[in-house]
């Protein structure tokens, strides 16, 4: 299970705030965020090395893209593509709104059930897919919001239950200070179901965490392992404009 936490609409200089922890197995391959693919220069997002897709990832319009698996969906099964594909098809769009008309369309079952979160500075979307059918579209309204494997905000899963509240009170991020939010990724205090910082049990854990702000530029930050171990570091195109980089505070 990885969690994605939203503010959307909250903050007149970055309408849209995201952190995000990617829970994994730890010895699934991975490569930090980078321009990984040639054929997407404007893309930059983590590499499943497995899959060849990615979790999390930005492009030069100010998308973001983020999956996420349902409950009870780990790991690939036959006959179904990789999930990872997910974001980087959202990220062939120059729009949070258009990635979503052009992934609503397919037949969910061309893959596991998933979650698939897309933003702009313009919106906020959460894509569900349950492994058949048609794909539901959820609006994110002004707030801040909590997506891991259950649909948004659900105070049934209990990490939504602890941790949603303390991210609902806690400061908004004020770029490059995003102490507010690293606290609250980095807590690793929980050693049960509300966990969000999962230390390593059973080859499973948190491997690595996200930051991205997206206002009249966009910001991007990675921790290549657990937040409360790995620093977050800049992230970017150091050749082209319309993204900045920093460092976290």
């Amino acid at each position: 299970m990885c969690t994605v936490v939203l503010s959307v609409g909250q903050h007149p200089g970055w309408p849209l705030l995201l952190g995000a922890n990617r829970d994994e197995r730890l010895d699934r391959p991975w490569l930090p965020p980078a321009c990984h693919w040639p054929d997407r220069p404007d893309m930059l997002a983590g590499l499943d090395t497995l899959g060849g897709g990615t979790w999390l990832g930005i492009n030069r319009a100010g998308v973001v893209a983020a999956v996420l698996n349902r409950a009870g969906s780990l790991g690939p099964a036959p006959g179904k593509a990789s999930r990872g594909e997910l974001p980087l098809l959202a990220l062939a769009h120059a729009t949070a709104l258009a990635a979503v008309r052009a992934l609503a369309a397919p037949d969910a079952g061309r893959w596991r059930s998933f979650n698939l979160v897309i933003a702009d500075r313009a919106g906020a979307y959460c894509l569900r897919g349950a492994g058949q059918g048609a794909v539901n579209v959820q609006v994110l309204p002004p707030g801040t919001h909590m997506v891991t494997a259950c649909d948004p905000d659900d105070m049934a899963s209990p990490r939504v239950a602890r941790n949603l509240p303390l991210f609902r009170r806690a400061p908004l991020p004020e770029p490059p200070d995003w102490s507010s939010w690293t606290r609250l990724l980095s807590d690793g205090a929980a050693q049960d179901e509300t966990a969000i910082n999962i230390t390593p049990r059973s080859g499973f854990g948190t491997v690595s965490s996200s930051l991205v702000a997206i206002g009249a530029t966009t910001i991007l930050l990675a921790a290549n392992g657990p937040p409360d171990a790995a620093p977050f570091e800049e992230v970017g195109w150091p050749e082209r404009s319309g993204v900045r980089v920093r460092s976290a505070g």
